[in-house]
């Protein structure tokens, strides 16, 4: 797929990494949002927001504002711990700032985060969802309405035994600041199979020859979720592997579209109001 409209660059900090890529649809919205993060093993020579251009495309299309977002990851300087965490928590919070200039729906936001970008994203959502956290980034969390993961990861201590047949780097221990067992802690604070209930529905796409995100990691995650009472479903989509999933005329592409559009649907209950912060811990 073209991308054809390169969306409207916004920073949303400091650092020459700290921006967005604002797409919006035609139309006078409000719009709901997908804050989408890319992949690429917490290493910049891997993937950038170009990676995840064509999918935030197909959803503006499809009339969802888009928040493709740029971060520091483990080898910029300020990277790593707890920089590109601050970044992410940072990216998602101006989306509130983002909606007092541009017509967003803040209380139907949604993340959908490749890879790495998933993990994330899930740790992003266990913030809004009130789950206690030590790691303080600045910023109060926004609540998300779901999470689509895609081709994810979802359980660092697991991951951390396949990166280097996958990732071909030292992904994890280079994003905690050191081996998991040295920070166990750290370990805990971003895992998201260690941070569940989430508290908001989840929805994991890859294909079956995805290697980073086999189905028996997502089948784990999952267990583990549904057993502390969040909602996830696991969607396999065959033959497909780790990069269709974000490819918008793959089955799995499209696949993540049609979950982003679930979890944006509008309910027949009472909306919710945005929150500045999470629940009380």
């Amino acid at each position: 797929m073209t991308v054809s409209a390169p969306g409207r660059r916004i920073a949303y900090g400091r650092d020459s990494l700290q921006f967005g890529e604002l797409r919006l649809p035609p139309g006078t919205g409000p719009f709901p949002v997908a804050v989408v993060v890319h992949g690429g093993c917490w290493f910049s020579p891997y993937a950038s927001v170009r990676n995840t251009a064509a999918l935030a495309q197909a959803l503006t299309d499809l009339g969802v504002a888009t928040w493709n977002v740029e971060y520091r990851r483990y080898d910029h300087p300020g990277g790593g711990w707890p920089g590109t965490l601050e970044d992410v928590a940072g990216a998602l919070h101006h989306v509130r700032t983002l909606a007092t200039q541009f017509p967003l729906d803040t209380t139907r936001v949604v993340a959908a985060g490749h890879s790495a970008g998933a993990q994330l994203s899930l740790w992003l959502a266990s913030r809004g969802g009130g789950r206690p956290a030590t790691l303080a980034v600045g910023v109060p969390a926004l609540r998300l309405a779901g999470v689509v993961s895609i081709g994810g990861v979802t359980d660092l201590r697991e991951f951390y035994g396949r990166e280097r047949a996958t990732c071909g780097n030292p992904a994890v221990e280079s994003l905690l600041g050191g081996m998991p067992d040295s920070v166990p802690a750290r370990l805990r604070e971003v895992s998201p199979i260690d941070r569940v209930p989430l508290n908001v529905r989840t929805i994991h796409v890859a294909g079956t020859a995805d290697r980073i995100a086999p189905r028996s990691a997502l089948d784990a995650y999952a267990t583990a979720a549904r057993a502390a009472g969040d909602s996830v479903e696991v969607i396999s989509v065959p033959d497909d592997g780790h990069f269709e999933a974000i490819a918008p005329s793959r089955a799995a592409g499209r696949a993540v579209i049609d979950a982003v559009l679930r979890l944006l649907a509008p309910t027949k209950s009472t909306p919710r109001k945005d929150s500045a912060s999470p629940r009380p811990r």
